[in-house]
């Protein structure tokens, strides 16, 4: 061999080396790195020398697989397996059925429930040990999942004791994926169903997908969007969409399809869709017969229903309970739930958009059948960047209610901006409803404590894509990890949620974890500040929903401008939902609508979605509302500016490939930023005529400029903004 050609193989061999030890965020949270701290991993494999594992089912042979692979990786450690415990440093896990020790532990096994679990220190035959117990094979892996988070983060396993279960029946992952892998307000490549290969060919990715989803405690997917076409159930995406349902099921993941309400006229060959008319509904019993036949643990239907051009029961003159039952009794033999949309944004104008949901499903409540859920967004307008809670929250007592949050950054910067969601969750779920006095919080009513409702859920739209780490940004993982915990069980805290995450993604030096979880934790607020603040709302470009838009108002119909939203004018700016506007404040309990009647009275965060608000108008601060609007919008950039000051730090802290993406897209953001607080300052002070303080960096440009800015091809859309 001659020297150059040694050398271009030495080069080539660096450079494939480096290519496949890089990191590219694939392996999301469950990455089971080999574990640093010396005295952990020595305690760690003291404690995990033998392990008795017995049971044969797909799903308890997944949590046996992930438990040697993972202590394989991060303690080089194969535990030897074990029929009986003679030593100290045995790991015991199993259910009653498959393991005696597990059943001496009666009091956490009943705890337990059907998916839940314990992990604790426990002494056996005089021998210390570490037991993961559950009633459930789906409980075990869930508990050997958590099992591998507490080694992940660094957690000591003495005197371990956790018992753990879900507090939310239906914890579901909402993909608004086409046929065609498109992906409606999708942000991180196409969908990751590939149709065309299925049932043939099952993508590795699939069973990765059901992994993750199953590490954070996720248990169902819609798999097709809420704008579905009706192809999906027929016979040969029923049978592709059984060959997913194959994987899901070992990771204990039930899958769901969209219906489109108008299929039984367009697979069916009927003349109508009517519910109440007897072959409509013979037709959707014979399809739900026939979709057990292929996928015999079917979850069920999620239908949108009369809403953005949405066929529905109304298009017969029948209403939601009509439509829903219909579909409930062709789903109850099988044990199946429809999970009924309330987004109904339709073809009338209101007079205020937010009021709709609540004006059409109050007056239904108590005459859904049992197995019918309604799945309300967390706002009562459409995944804003803040929203107050939905006022149905709490006012249908007789009728379970589903939450229903976007992952997705639909109106929140797409895949670009760096959004920790958790504590937009959390401040939905924590709000008081008053429904049955102080504490009766959403998150108390979609749990099903409120009244008792043994139907309870919560709906995430995904950010899943094709993109090699899943879902575009490296910190979005975060959302969707933070989704599943809180479906789990939401009185955890974005705080331990964010940390949990940075460890088990980035690395366990504190000096990262510390300033990032800062980082990511005031992340939302910031956007806030830049894109919306003090209540403003759907002002984003239309369309698309990316960039600002507020000067739009020439759309067919009022409420697809954001002019309707904002009704800036020379008095002031802010949409008036007090008795003496729209009276939206109306739909909520009295302590809450008397609290948003009132300007003195309405958080300022809420302020001008509730009021219009004079531009002079002394706020809390003792600057007037301009004033203090203004201070938003630029404290939004500088936030993000020190977003970037803050990652710059982590350089050499964390793997060179993602802290240069990250580094990259905090630089977009920046800009996005000040082309967000540049063109709504300019809008907003045409209507004010009041100045930008003179200690502020004056806008690059003119309004006109901004105005008339054209974004083409945006993802999760078509066309022109």
């Amino acid at each position: 061999m001659n020297k150059p050609t040694a050398c271009i193989i030495l080069f080539l061999s660096m450079l494939t080396s480096s290519f496949v030890k890089a990191e590219d965020g694939y392996r999301l949270w469950l990455r089971y790195d080999k574990v640093q701290n010396s005295t952990l991993y020595n305690n760690y494999r003291q404690s995990v020398k033998q392990m008795q594992f017995n049971g044969s089912s797909p799903t308890l042979l997944a949590a046996k697989r992930e438990l040697t692979n993972a202590l394989q990786q991060m303690l080089n450690l194969q535990p030897a397996l074990v029929n009986s415990v003679t030593s100290n440093g045995t790991l015991i896990v199993g259910t009653p059925k498959t393991s005696a020790n597990v059943a001496k532990f009666s009091n956490d096994i009943a705890a337990a429930g059907d998916e839940g679990y314990f992990i604790k220190s426990a002494n056996i035959n005089g021998k210390s040990c570490l037991m993961i117990g559950a009633n459930t094979d789906k409980g075990i892996l869930y508990g050997v999942f958590n099992f591998l988070k507490l080694l992940q983060t660094g957690q000591s396993l003495q005197s371990v004791a956790i018992n753990e279960s879900p507090k939310i029946k239906m914890r579901v992952l909402n993909h608004w994926d086409n046929l065609d892998r498109t992906v409606e307000r999708g942000y991180a490549g196409s969908s990751i169903w590939k149709w065309h290969k299925l049932p043939g060919y099952i993508d590795p990715r699939y069973i990765d997908y059901a992994r993750a989803n199953a590490s954070i405690g996720i248990n169902g997917a819609v798999v097709n969007n809420v704008n579905a076409s009706a192809i999906s159930l027929t016979k040969d995406y029923l049978i592709k969409a059984s060959a997913l349902a194959n994987v899901f099921r070992t990771y204990g993941i039930k899958i769901y399809l969209t219906a489109r309400f108008s299929a039984p006229i367009e697979i069916g060959g009927l003349k109508t869709a009517d519910p109440l008319d007897a072959g409509v509904r013979q037709w959707w019993k014979d399809k739900a017969d026939e979709i057990y036949k292929y996928i015999p643990d079917f979850g069920g239907f999620i239908v949108k229903a009369n809403s953005e051009g949405q066929p529905g029961p109304q298009t017969y003159n029948r209403n939601h309970v009509d439509g829903a039952n219909m579909l409930a009794d062709a789903l109850k033999p099988h044990n199946g739930i429809v999970m009924w949309r309330a987004f109904v944004y339709d073809d009338k104008v209101p007079d205020d958009r937010a009021k709709q949901a609540y004006n059409e499903f109050k007056p239904l409540d108590g005459q859904f059948s049992d197995n019918v859920i309604v799945q309300v967004k967390n706002g009562a307008i459409d995944f804003q960047p803040r929203e107050p809670f939905h006022p149905l929250f709490g006012a249908m007592r007789k009728t379970p209610l589903m939450m229903e949050f976007q992952i997705t950054q639909e109106y929140l910067g797409f895949s670009t901006h760096l959004v920790y969601l958790a504590p937009m969750f959390k401040e939905t779920l924590e709000s008081d409803t008053y429904a049955k006095g102080k504490g009766s919080t959403v998150a108390k009513d979609i749990e099903g404590q409120l009244d008792k409702q043994t139907l309870s859920g919560m709906a995430g739209v995904a950010n899943i894509g094709s993109d090699v780490n899943w879902t575009g940004h490296p910190f979005a993982q975060a959302n969707w990890y933070a989704f599943g915990r809180l479906a789990w069980n939401p009185a955890q805290s974005s705080e331990a949620i964010a940390d949990d995450w940075l460890r088990m993604t980035f690395t366990q030096d504190n000096s990262f974890i510390k300033p990032v979880k800062a980082l990511m934790l005031s992340s939302r607020e910031t956007t806030v500040d830049y894109m919306t603040p003090l209540g403003l709302h759907h002002i984003m470009g239309t369309g698309a929903h990316y960039g600002p838009g507020p000067w739009v108002g020439n759309l067919a119909r009022p409420d697809w401008n954001p002019t309707y939203y904002h009704k800036a004018d020379s008095a002031g700016v802010g949409f008036d939902r007090t008795s003496t506007g729209s009276n939206a404040v109306a739909q909520y309990f009295p302590p809450v609508r008397d609290e948003f009647e009132h300007i003195e009275t309405t958080p300022e965060k809420y302020l001008l979605w509730f009021h219009h608000v004079s531009w002079k108008h002394t706020m809390p601060s003792g600057k007037t509302l301009w004033q203090e609007m203004v201070d938003h919008y630029y404290r939004g950039v500088d936030s993000v500016r020190n977003m970037q000051k803050t990652w710059s730090l982590m350089q050499g802290k964390i793997d060179d490939a993602r802290y240069n993406e990250v580094k990259q897209l905090l630089a977009i953001q920046e800009q996005e930023a000040v082309w967000w607080r540049n063109a709504c300052v300019l809008y907003f002070q045409s209507f004010s005529k009041m100045p930008i303080p003179a200690s502020y960096e004056k806008p690059d440009h003119d309004l006109n400029y901004y105005r008339n800015q054209k974004l083409y091809f945006l993802p999760g859309t078509n066309g022109v903004q």
